[in-house]
């Protein structure tokens, strides 16, 4: 069986933002599978030696990203305004959405997530924010909070974190066909092509 698509993507991204809120509507107009990668970008650009995102540490690509990302949902039609904070703790998210894998309220929860820290302005590291988001799309929020922050969860994100280091991955979003690499929201139609083209390939071990 062909492996699909890996769509690896962090909550605090803004490029991340725009990808996720495209993916599914243009791998699904070209029959792709996919699956949806949450991960923690801090720990992979700790050991690239950096403390804080690059986006900060350097301020000439911290503007022209704003207005890149500004450019782009306009162009795209998505909703956007620049968070008062940046990049913002992206945890509890990450955590539920790693509990939600393969789950059918997966990709509205992680649409809605994006929506809220960068249309929103809200603090999805708050539980009360994440939680209203799963009550939202018609989930109970506290047995999938609580089951987000148990033990097993938390060492499964921290488990899917390695995995996209030892994968190679360095930023967000990051598309995986086989062992191929597609770093950033502009390589989608790249990654979709060479997964319609060379195939799937074997799925990495995640």
């Amino acid at each position: 069986m062909v492996a699909p698509l890996q769509f690896w993507f962090e909550f605090a991204s803004t490029y991340s933002h725009v990808a996720a809120l495209r993916i599914e509507a243009v791998a699904g107009a070209r029959d792709v599978p996919f699956e949806w990668k949450p991960f923690l970008l801090g720990p992979i650009f700790r050991r690239q030696g950096w403390s804080d995102s690059p986006f900060n540490l350097y301020p000439a690509r911290g503007r022209y990203m704003w207005r890149d990302v500004e450019r782009l949902c306009d162009t795209y039609g998505l909703p956007f305004r620049r968070p008062s904070v940046f990049p913002r703790d992206s945890l509890l998210a990450a955590r539920v959405a790693c509990t939600g894998e393969g789950q059918v309220w997966l990709p509205e929860f992680v649409r809605r997530v994006f929506r809220a820290n960068f249309a929103e302005d809200r603090d999805i590291s708050d539980a009360a924010v994440i939680g209203d988001i799963l009550g939202s799309i018609g989930q109970e929020d506290g047995p999938l909070i609580a089951l987000a922050t148990a033990a097993g969860s938390k060492q499964r994100l921290r488990r899917e974190t390695e995995a996209a280091w030892d994968l190679g991955i360095f930023g967000a979003p990051t598309c995986v066909v086989g062992r191929e690499l597609f770093w950033g929201h502009d390589r989608i139609d790249e990654a979709l092509d060479w997964f319609l083209t060379k195939g799937g390939g074997s799925c990495p071990n995640t």
